[in-house]
């Protein structure tokens, strides 16, 4: 007995955006966490070492390292919805069917 059965006669949907995405995703998550980590390592290198200086560069830091996760956050839930998009677009499969013991008439 095969766990899943395909139901007969279903075509599968063409491939739609959803490849293009996540083909693309790799590189889009990399750009961007290298932009970002390249600001952070300018702003260290640019502003001077005085107590002003360093405060600014602290609160860059934190802004930036926040950025940084809603973009890493972004594309993980792009891929998940993508991928979610795929498996839909998958074969139909049959569920086993279950019978009811009173499916005729109801029980005493």
């Amino acid at each position: 007995m095969a766990l899943l059965k395909k139901l007969p006669g279903f075509q599968r949907a063409p491939a739609g955006l959803e490849w293009a995405v996540l083909r693309r995703l790799p590189r889009i998550t990399a750009v961007g966490t290298a932009v970002l980590l390249a600001a952070a390592i300018a702003t260290h290198l640019l502003l001077g070492s005085d107590a002003a200086s360093a405060k600014l560069a602290t609160g860059i830091h934190i802004a930036l390292a926040s950025t940084l996760v809603l973009h890493l956050t972004a594309a993980f839930t792009v891929a998940l919805a993508c991928l979610i998009v795929v498996i839909a677009k998958g074969p139909a499969y049959v569920a086993d069917a279950y019978e009811l013991i009173d499916a005729d008439q109801p029980a005493p």
